[in-house]
This record gives structure tokens, C-alpha cells and sequence, in this order.
């Protein structure tokens, strides 16, 4: 290979548009994502746009990877690579497939809170096969940020605030996306995102800087990775942000001695968008140059978009200032990932498996993982479930908007495939009547909500976020409702009617004034196209909810980040002044993580603690002491009481998800291997302490049965 054509595989590009409307495609994307674009709008700039594809580039070997979403270009770039390259090397087509495809399924948040691994494995594989229908066989996801900080919009993208279930997901997400390679049309390549820390960005504000201590980041940021590595994770992409003033784009630390050398990930890294560029606007690099040399250094493979690899690296290696041997280890990686990919033996899709219509079975899924994903938080004098014999008045703009229901960063779905709420409801019961009062994005329609309140026996009112107000650049400095929803809410409780609010979002809002003057609360998240068919399953009673946060729920703006699993303090809040405390709101979370009710209700009693050589044997009684079936989320923690570092009050170890039917009973066992309950110190080492620990096994990591034990590591 030249100089060049190494480079090349180096290079990822994206699809130019040309003529009238001059932004990248990259950028038409993320128009799409935040709201600037409509589904529609960008469809037609698609369909009518002239559109460079860099077909003379990629003749030349000059590019090694490509973000498309159309089978048909797909196939006729591929040929172009294969037969009229020089080496007739393939391309490797990335996009972001965050949660599903066509069949879009509830934005991670909302889907962590299934604590569902095998639903996170289904969605994945689904994922990847309906994308791989169009020539896509690259993933940029799962997003693996811990996120505590809901001011912070990308929260919507990954799977919450705890460094085990984020763990968890990500090693079924790679399983998923991965897993299947009986035949290439199965599986894509995972891409872990963002490395690293990219959810701690300072105030919440999306791309700002990160601070921690090395034990932050090993205990908390990295543990997700390191599992998805071990997992088999082919690609990872470095985070925008710097960690500690080295941004992660040119942080050799980071992406070459803990990624590549501590972990042993032999895929390939991938600069997040525009990432090596703004490493001068960071002020890391006086110019593009010296930017794509510390990059290269630093252990980035592939620039994504921003051509400083093809343009500087080359004339690097000539000067004697890069060694050429960073660039093979780097083509070596990326031409190892494609291999596994099939793609030198089956670089083509069949255009003629494409869906025209999404198959019931797809279907199916999304609406089992929209209903297991919604969280019951409120249920005064068990209004929930409804009778549809009930006259319901339905209000909130969302209510009505099959756009809304899908989440940030969904590229691929159609209108046509969503179901709305209010559709939904309609579809169940004949009572349901909207009222457009407005309260979100237009001025209160007070007649309309006199209707409203003049129809209904019980008023639901859908409220929360538009898409565009979470994801990436989304941040939010008050994250209370926004536009007059909570004045709408006042205005309908003072008529004296129960509401039901269905919360539409994609970050916890800080749900005070909500939580303590509303009869009943569900959070339904974002849950993609069914979001409308399962809130209404559940709504009527057909599901029982299930679901447990994934993240906690703040009081007010002022606590974030607020999350379960915070260290100890010297002064816990008590009554006295002196402690860590604020003075005009409680501490604690509204909800917190791991919480979620249910139509029926669960007791747990009987928790034993057996210590054995190297695990610990836990197990507890769990019944359904009420009058319907149900699932519950059994939760194990603990907490390490004395450490030679300040240990979290509570940490997540286990779960299990398990059915009961009424009036039973399960005596639910975890198996503990005691290295999990060690800890990495400030030089970055993991460490296993003799000592005291309690065990908490619960509902959520606030209610729980206790028993303190001592634990001697050197039985291990």
C-alpha cells in the first residue's frame, strides 16, 4: 500500500450535498436530530439534492469509510472500491443507529429501566439487521456515557447513572449488534461511545470540559467500556470533550494505554465528528497539522469528516515527523474490522430483502420494550389502571404528534409507522376525546380546556419535552417543564378533576410541584413507534408496569447532578445547620434510581448472607401480596463501610427481573464473586480490602432489607 492509500482507510467521509443547500450531510443530520429539519423536509433535500459521494475519492483509495443510509448507493460505491480501486479494498458504512432503525425503539434511557438484558440484546440484533438491509454495517452506539447531570441533553442517549447497568447494557447491546455472524446480513460493528467521561461535562452543558480524580473515572466512567471490550466491541469512539485539560481526541493516556494496552481492544478508534479539528479550537494544537498528528499519535485509526488525515499525514510521515508504523498498526485495525465484517467476500446487500412495511414481529418487540420501559412514580388510591367505560379527556400538545414519540438521534423511521398516544387510547376505547389547550408551544386555549374539564371524568394530560429539547446539543438550564404545561396542570387540578400525567422526555425532570399536586404520574420516556400502543396497554390495565429509573428524578434544577450512588460525606444531612445539606429543599432525590411501582404490590423479607470462599451467597423472599400478576426488579447493592478511599453509600451489583403471579411467592438467590466488591484507588488500581460491608437486596436503592457482614478477601 502507499503512503496514500493507507491514509485513506484512515478517512472517513460523509455525503456532500451540493447546489443549493451547501452542508454536509453529517450536518443535515444533525439538523434532522435537533428539530431544524422535519422528517419530511430532509427526505425531500434527499430525494432532490445533488449529492457528491466522492466516487473519484473513493476510486482513488483515497477514503475507507463512508455514512450512507440507501442500498442502492450502497452497492454502487462498494463496486467502485472493489473494482476500480487499485486494491479493491471495501468500505465500511457507518451511521447512527442509536436505538433501532426503521422500527425505532425507546431512547435508551427509557429502555434502561426495563433492567431487561435480554430485551437489550433483541432490540440490538433487530437493530442491526434492518440497517444491514440497507448497506449500513457499522453502528455508532451503543452510547455508553454514565450520565448524573440531567441538565445535560445526551442523558436521552444512554442508559443512565449507574456504572453497572450501563456495564450491562453495553455488553448486551455489542451481544446484540454483534453476536449473530452466521451470516453477514446478522451483525454489524458496535462502537462504543463516547471514551471517555463525555456525561460528566461540566454544568451539564453538552462539549464542555471534565474534570475528575483518577478513582472517579476507573470506579465510575470506565467500568462500561472495559466491559464492552471484554464483550468483543470492534470500534470505539473517542468523546469531544477534555478530561482533565487533555481532550480525549489527543489523549495517548487514555485511548493508547488504557483502551489499546490495558483492555487489549484490537478494533479500531474513530474520532467523534469534527473531533481532530476542534482540538485547535480547544487550544490543544496550534493548527490542523499538528491537531492530526496528536491525534494519530494518541491512537486515533479514522478521522471522521474532517479530511485532516488525508491531507497532512502522508507529507508527516515524509518530514520524519510520524512514524509510518502508527499508520499500519492503524490500516491493520480497520482492515481486521472489515474482514470480520464479511466484507471482501459479501461487500453487497440484496436490495430486494429491503422492507416496505415493518414486519409484525418487529412490531411486536417495540411495543414489548416500550411497555417494560415505562415507570409507574405515582398512583394515588390506585387510580391507575382506567375503566374505558370512563369518559377521558386527553390534553397536552404531544398528546397528538407521532413525531414526538420516536426520540433524539432517529434518523430512519417514517411517520406512517408511529402511534401516537392520544391514537393509542383512541384505539382502545371509544370515550377518549382530545381537547387542543395547547400549554407547550402555543398560548393555553382556555375554552378548549374548559371542554376538557366540562367532558372528561378524568382528565390525562401529556406532557414533557419535544424531541428536539433533549439529545445532542439539547442542554437545558431548567429542566421543569417547559412553556405554560405546568400552569395548564394547575388550571385542570383546580377544577377538581383526577389527572393522570404522562410524561414525554428525554431527561428526568425535576418534578416537585408535579409529584406532590398530581394524582398519578407515568413516565413513559420517549419510546419510539409504539409508544402510543403500550401506554395504553398500560394505562387500561392489559400491562402491568414494570419498569424501574434507570436515573434519578431531581426535586428541582438546583440538585443536578443528584444521583442514588453518591460518596460519604463527613456531615451527612441531618436536622443540624452544620451537615450537607441545602436549606430550602430535601436532598434526596424526588425518585430515585431503581424505583417504579406497580398494580400490585411486593414484599420482601428473609435476607441471608452466607459468606463462602470466593463469593458471597445472597438470597431473599420475594412476594406478591397484591391482587394481580406482576414483575418486579429484584436489586442487589452494597455499600464497602470502611476504605482507604471515601466509597460510595450504595453501589448496584446485581438484578433480577422476575414474574409472580398474586398471592406467590420466590426466593430469589445471588451468586456475589467477591473481587466485584473491590475498588480502584487514585493510581488507577484495583484494589480488595478486608472489612465490614452491608448488603442491601430491594424494590429500589432506597427501600431495601440490610445485613451488615465481614468480608476477608484473603479466603480469594
Amino acid at each position: 500500500m502507499t503512503l496514500e492509500e493507507k491514509v485513506g482507510q484512515m478517512n472517513q467521509a460523509s455525503v456532500s450535498i451540493v447546489g443549493g443547500f451547501d452542508v454536509s450531510f453529517e450536518e443535515l443530520i444533525e439538523m434532522l436530530t435537533d428539530g431544524r429539519l422535519s422528517q419530511g423536509e430532509f427526505s425531500k433535500i434527499m430525494e432532490t439534492a445533488e449529492q457528491d459521494y466522492h466516487e473519484d475519492e473513493i476510486r482513488a483509495g483515497k477514503i475507507g469509510s463512508i455514512m450512507l443510509q440507501n442500498a442502492e448507493k450502497a452497492n454502487e460505491l462498494q463496486k467502485i472500491a472493489l473494482e476500480e480501486s487499485r486494491l479493491g479494498i471495501p468500505l465500511i458504512i457507518g451511521l447512527d443507529v442509536i436505538h433501532g432503525f426503521r422500527t425505532v425503539f425507546p431512547i435508551a434511557l427509557a429502555e434502561a429501566c426495563s433492567f431487561d438484558n435480554d430485551l437489550f440484546l433483541r432490540t440490538a440484533r433487530m437493530a442491526a439487521r434492518e440497517s444491514r438491509m440497507e448497506g449500513i454495517n457499522w453502528h455508532f452506539a451503543p452510547m455508553i456515557d454514565v450520565s448524573r447531570d440531567a441538565r445535560w441533553g445526551r442523558v436521552s442517549e444512554g442508559p443512565g447513572e449507574d456504572p453497572y447497568l450501563v456495564s450491562e447494557f453495553a455488553r448486551a447491546k455489542v451481544k446484540g449488534l454483534q453476536g449473530d455472524t452466521s451470516n453477514p446480513a446478522n451483525y454489524v460493528a458496535a462502537c462504543l461511545k463516547h471514551f471517555v467521561a463525555y456525561g460528566a461535562a461540566e454544568s451539564g452543558r453538552d462539549y464542555n470540559t471534565t474534570s475528575m480524580s483518577n478513582s472517579l473515572l476507573h470506579n465510575v466512567y470506565l467500568p462500561p467500556f472495559k466491559a464492552a471490550v471484554e464483550e468483543g466491541a470492534t470500534t470505539v469512539m473517542a468523546a469531544f470533550n477534555d478530561l482533565n485539560g487533555v481532550p480525549c481526541t489527543v489523549n495517548g493516556k487514555l485511548l493508547n494505554e488504557v483502551l489499546k494496552e490495558r483492555y487489549g481492544f484490537d478494533g479500531f478508534v474513530v474520532s467523534d465528528a469534527n473531533g481532530i479539528r476542534e482540538c485547535v479550537t480547544h487550544g490543544s494544537a496550534e493548527d490542523e497539522k499538528a491537531a492530526g498528528l496528536q491525534a494519530a499519535r494518541a491512537g486515533i485509526d479514522m478521522d471522521m469528516g474532517t479530511s485532516i488525515f488525508s491531507n497532512h499525514l502522508p507529507q508527516l510521515v515524509k518530514s520524519g515527523e510520524l512514524e509510518e508504523d502508527i499508520l499500519n498498526q492503524a490500516v491493520e485495525r480497520i482492515l481486521s474490522v472489515k474482514m470480520w465484517l464479511g466484507l471482501f467476500d459479501s461487500p453487497y446487500v440484496n436490495t430486494e430483502d429491503r422492507m416496505v412495511t415493518i414486519p409484525h414481529e418487529h412490531r411486536e418487540l417495540a411495543q414489548e420494550a416500550a411497555a417494560k420501559s415505562i415507570v409507574l412514580l405515582k398512583n394515588n388510591e390506585h387510580l391507575l389502571p382506567l375503566n374505558k367505560d370512563q369518559k377521558i379527556s386527553i390534553i397536552g400538545e404531544l398528546a397528538d404528534k407521532a413525531s414526538e414519540v420516536v426520540g433524539a438521534w432517529s434518523i430512519s423511521w417514517k411517520e406512517e409507522d408511529c402511534v401516537s398516544v392520544l391514537n393509542g387510547l383512541q384505539q382502545q376505547s371509544d370515550k377518549v376525546r382530545y381537547f387542543e389547550t395547547g400549554g407547550l408551544t402555543e398560548a393555553i386555549n382556555e375554552d378548549e380546556l374548559q371542554k376538557a374539564i366540562d367532558y372528561g371524568d378524568i382528565v390525562i394530560a401529556v406532557v414533557g419535552e419535544q424531541v428536539s429539547m433533549s439529545g445532542e446539543a439539547a442542554s437545558r438550564a431548567n429542566i421543569g417543564l417547559p412553556g405554560q404545561q405546568q400552569e395548564l396542570l394547575r388550571m385542570i387540578k383546580a377544577a377538581g378533576k383526577p389527572v393522570v400525567a404522562i410524561l414525554m422526555n428525554g431527561r428526568p425532570l425535576a418534578l416537585e410541584w408535579e409529584a406532590e399536586n398530581l394524582d398519578a404520574l407515568l413516565e413513559t420516556w420517549h419510546l419510539g413507534i409504539e409508544m402510543g400502543s403500550a401506554i395504553a396497554d398500560v394505562v387500561f390495565g392489559i400491562t402491568n408496569p414494570s419498569g424501574k429509573l434507570s436515573v434519578s428524578i431531581p426535586r428541582v434544577t438546583g440538585q443536578c447532578p443528584v444521583y442514588y450512588n453518591h460518596p460519604s460525606t463527613g456531615r451527612p444531612a441531618g436536622k443540624s445547620k452544620f451537615t450537607s445539606r441545602y436549606l430550602d429543599v430535601d436532598n434526596d432525590a424526588l425518585y430515585p434510581f431503581g424505583f417504579g411501582l406497580s398494580y400490585t404490590e411486593f414484599a420482601y423479607s428473609n435476607l441471608e448472607v452466607i459468606e463462602e470462599s470466593h463469593e458471597l451467597l445472597i438470597s431473599v423472599e420475594v412476594a406478591n401480596i397484591g391482587s394481580r400478576n406482576g414483575e418486579e426488579v429484584v436489586q442487589l447493592y452494597t455499600r464497602d463501610k470502611v476504605a482507604s478511599i471515601v466509597r460510595p453509600v450504595k453501589e448496584l451489583k446485581s438484578y433480577q427481573r422476575i414474574s409472580l403471579e398474586a398471592g406467590s411467592s420466590h426466593n430469589v438467590q445471588f451468586h456475589l464473586p467477591k473481587d466485584q466488591l473491590g475498588f480502584y484507588d487514585n493510581d488507577g488500581k484495583y484494589q480488595l480490602e478486608n472489612g465490614a460491608f452491608t448488603i442491601f437486596v430491594g424494590g429500589s436503592s432506597r427501600e431495601c432489607l440490610s445485613q451488615d457482614v465481614h468480608i476477608q478477601f484473603s479466603l480469594h
